[in-house]
């Protein structure tokens, strides 16, 4: 599926907000605010903005959140860190080998993360975060060293049962998180703004990233050559 039909259209609907109610819950305004966020990044977004998004007012918006940087936080918490315990829970609960582990966790990932806007928030951290450093040293410590952790489990769970042989486990963690984030920059940059779309199908893209991370480059004896291509 082209990364054109992912990307939610969203559009502003005066008559919609006029009849919203005054006094939005949290997850109104954290909906709010993730949209414009992605859309806008971190300092192009004013408060005021969210606030009329989830059509109340700016006070209304305070009472909840303080600053724009807890805004921020609090949209991170629930799209991306809130789900670490899910996520670590499947990693204990899962029955099948390591290799089939890591296909379902790639897999999953776009589906729950990569496809939605919430991928967008990785995006605006990478090109924000020289002049926002507090926002940067909170996603490390709430999203990228919870993740690497996870990412680590999983390969030495491959180790300890003779699936993976991997000689830098410190790097090897950033061979998986190097393709994802790939996807993701392309999503939220060229895909938006080349005509028609970049071709890239996602689901194509993660199946070969994950068979070469198995398998590798290097031909085997005994390998059969893949359909298309020349013995």
């Amino acid at each position: 599926m082209p990364f054109s039909k992912l990307l939610p259209v969203r559009s502003d609907d005066v008559q919609a907000k006029r009849e919203r109610r005054k006094e939005a819950r949290p997850g109104e305004l954290l909906e709010a605010a993730l949209d414009l966020f992605v859309e806008k990044g971190f300092a192009a977004t004013r408060s005021e903005e969210v606030a009329a998004r989830a059509g109340v007012s700016k006070g209304t918006l305070f009472l909840y959140f303080p600053s724009k940087e807890e805004l921020f936080k609090a949209v991170v918490r629930e799209n991306i860190s809130g789900r670490f315990k899910e996520w670590n829970d499947e990693f204990e609960a899962f029955e099948g080998d390591s290799a089939d582990m890591l296909r379902y966790c790639m897999k999953v990932w776009w589906d729950r993360l990569g496809a939605g806007r919430a991928s967008g928030i990785t995006k605006l951290v990478i090109s924000e975060a020289r002049n926002f450093p507090d926002i940067a040293a909170f996603y490390q410590e709430e999203v990228i060293v919870p993740g690497q952790d996870l990412i680590r489990r999983m390969l030495q769970r491959g180790i300890a049962r003779g699936e993976f042989q991997v000689k830098d486990l410190d790097y090897a963690i950033y061979s998986l998180i190097a393709p994802m984030i790939f996807l993701i920059m392309m999503k939220h940059s060229l895909c938006v703004c080349v005509p028609g779309g970049y071709p890239l199908d996602p689901e194509r893209y993660i199946a070969s990233q994950v068979e070469t991370l198995l398998h590798g480059l290097c031909k085997r004896p005994g390998d059969v050559p893949a359909a298309g291509t020349k013995p």
